[in-house]
């Protein structure tokens, strides 16, 4: 069945080159059907803003189209004659990942700004050249091209950061570096927002159990965030390398809480963090970058979740590395992971527990100013959002 419907998408997709396509026209779309990420942050914008244009959210999963029609926004199943023709007639498409966050065999002559998910130092797309995915970029074994053909669909722009990122991304995505555009993200913007900007924001365009978690987490001294990257391996290594009790213990004598957010290609049974009191598990419908505010310190590994984090003034940074020699047989880096990441390292769990018992993870402040300049420059300063339109959808006045 599988192969069948990828044989119709590859029918179907010259023939969605000859349908045309309006200018007044956005779809926006993101992984696995979610609203969340760059993509959802750009579409509330334009959706304020953009009012003689016809944008629509488009997923597979009728749930989030639910919820943003609750949101007073426009949305449609991707299965749907709606969803299909949106899809097909708009000119502008912005995603997240791959053009399969709307629907891959409707791109054709749409133009297409995938606005990524995160700057960083890990090697991605064509410059993969080891551990599991190299069977789709190096050897591109035929199974594996047959099943993602979103993956070599090149964007005719991709949201950088700054040109040492650019750099990476150009040869990545296989398009010259100036359709990598240094603007920043879209989804930093709740992070930079001051207080009354963000609270406004998250009352009118999230959800209530996002607007939950941060009251309970506001009862806490100190709120740690676990948020490690996911392994091109699949193996499964959540919180094999933590010792639950011991680590709900330390917590609960400060006062903190650990919210427990896995990448979201990491299944995880969030039972197991039910017994534990200092211990929360963040589901797939809760924002993350709503709650990053409220939190003081990020727990992560070789994630990109790390520079956006410290683009907020005052929160540290715990690096738990415990198994970097087998990460990096999955995924190599561009650059030297020491000289480019900042936080206090822990090896193994008992170092982790050490740091978080006695609150030795601050940053030293010149280290975290010399990764914000060579990672985003200033591509954050002043209005993404806007930037982005107008250089990519020709959007003259907002």
């Amino acid at each position: 069945m599988k192969f069948l419907l990828y044989l119709i998408c590859y029918i179907f997709y010259p023939f969605s080159f000859l349908v045309p396509r309006s200018k007044k026209k956005i779809a926006f779309g993101s992984f696995r059907g979610a609203f969340n990420d760059n993509a959802k942050y750009l579409f509330i914008y334009a959706s304020t803003y953009l009012k003689d244009y016809d944008i629509c959210w488009i997923s597979p999963n009728r749930n989030t189209v639910g919820l943003i029609r609750s949101l007073g926004l426009k949305a449609h199943f991707v299965a749907s004659p709606a969803g299909i023709w949106h899809a097909l007639t708009s000119k502008f498409w912005y995603i997240n990942c791959y053009t399969s966050d709307i629907m891959f065999c409707l791109s054709g002559n749409a133009v297409v700004t995938d606005l990524w998910h995160g700057v960083g130092l890990k090697k991605c797309e064509f410059n993969i050249d080891s551990g599991a995915l190299a069977k789709r970029y190096v050897e591109k074994n035929f199974w594996e091209c047959y099943y993602h053909p979103e993956c070599f669909r090149r964007p005719n722009y991709l949201i950088s950061t700054t040109p040492f990122q650019s750099q990476m991304f150009a040869k990545a995505f296989r398009i010259p570096m100036q359709k990598c555009l240094d603007l920043g993200y879209p989804r930093n913007t709740i992070l930079l927002d001051n207080e009354a900007e963000r609270e406004q924001f998250i009352q009118r365009y999230e959800a209530e159990p996002v607007k939950q978690l941060i009251e309970k987490i506001k009862q806490y001294d100190t709120v740690y965030i676990y948020m490690p990257t996911w392994r091109d391996s699949q193996r499964e290594v959540f919180v094999q390398n933590f010792n639950l009790q011991q680590l709900n213990d330390a917590l609960a004598k400060q006062n903190a809480i650990m919210l427990m957010k896995p990448h979201a290609n990491t299944l995880v049974d969030s039972k197991i963090f039910e017994q534990y009191h200092n211990l929360h598990f963040i589901t797939a419908n809760i924002d993350t970058y709503a709650i990053l505010p409220y939190t003081h310190v990020l727990v992560t590994d070789y994630s990109s979740i790390l520079y956006d984090y410290i683009l907020m003034p005052q929160k540290d940074v715990i690096l738990y590395i415990y198994d970097y020699d087998d990460y990096i047989n999955d995924r190599d880096f561009y650059y030297p992971f020491n000289e480019n990441t900042v936080g206090k390292v822990a090896n193994n769990f008992s170092a982790l527990l050490e740091i978080i018992e006695h609150k030795t993870y601050g940053i030293n402040p010149q280290e975290r100013e010399d990764i914000l300049t060579k990672f985003w420059g200033n591509s954050m300063q002043g209005d993404v959002c806007k930037a982005i339109l107008q250089h990519t959808a020709q959007v003259k006045s907002l």
